[in-house]
């Protein structure tokens, strides 16, 4: 092949690459939902509500009966975690038994 030809089928190949990239690149921004809406999709799915009551794992508060482990949620923050109106502090859902 000449000189020219092989930079021809070059530049083709580059153009063709970079048109596939920047097409794979709209089609995956067209698909990301932004956070703000992914965030409210999941709030039917929050394991916990201001005024409910949790109980904590009885490996955390050995001792203590289930009523002494018992506290009520105050707000419950972006991250997932809780505070609570009768312990200090933010608490994790893996602290707390299942319903």
């Amino acid at each position: 092949m000449r000189k020219g030809t092989k930079r021809v089928l070059g530049g083709l190949a580059l153009a063709a690459g970079a048109v596939g990239a920047a097409g794979a690149y709209i089609g995956r921004k067209k698909k990301v939902e932004p956070k703000q809406q992914r965030a409210s999709e999941n709030a039917a799915s929050v394991w916990a509500r201001p005024g409910m009551t949790v109980t904590f794992r009885a490996e955390l508060m050995p001792g203590r009966e289930r009523e002494a482990r018992t506290a009520r949620v105050k707000e419950l923050l972006p991250s997932g975690r809780v505070t609570l109106h009768e312990v200090e502090g933010e608490h994790a859902r893996k602290e707390f038994e299942a319903i």
